[in-house]
């Protein structure tokens, strides 16, 4: 069995999927034109055996306008995604450089997971 939940980080402020528009806008002006941090956390299960372990991943956005932040919104991808953003959309073109890895991003660090299944 897996679990995983992905959380974004910005000045000891945590975000998870914003409450409503509002609060994807409010989160989106934070991480204009700055470097966050995205964690995700991961639980692999089988039998005889649990393993815990954390992915954390360094990401900056370009400085954003207030009519991209209102456009994006406007797509509704932000919705549902930790940080109001989903890398792999549409907010693609907000981010100017990640450092790890881009798949723990997304959601789920691949690599980080097959590791530990070699493993079990």
């Amino acid at each position: 069995m897996l679990g995983a939940d992905t959380i974004v980080c910005i000045d000891n402020q945590v975000f998870g999927k914003p409450a409503d528009d509002q609060d994807a806008v409010r989160m989106l002006r934070l991480l204009s034109g700055r470097h966050h941090w995205v964690h995700t956390g991961i639980c692999l299960r089988s039998k005889n055996r649990s393993i815990v372990d954390v992915s954390s991943t360094k990401v900056r956005f370009t400085r954003l306008t207030d009519d991209e932040i209102a456009e994006y919104t406007r797509s509704g991808e932000p919705r549902d995604k930790a940080g109001a953003y989903a890398i792999q959309g549409l907010a693609s073109k907000f981010v100017t450089q990640i450092e790890g890895c881009y798949h723990n991003v997304v959601g789920l660090p691949v690599s980080l997971v097959y590791h530990h299944l070699k493993d079990l």
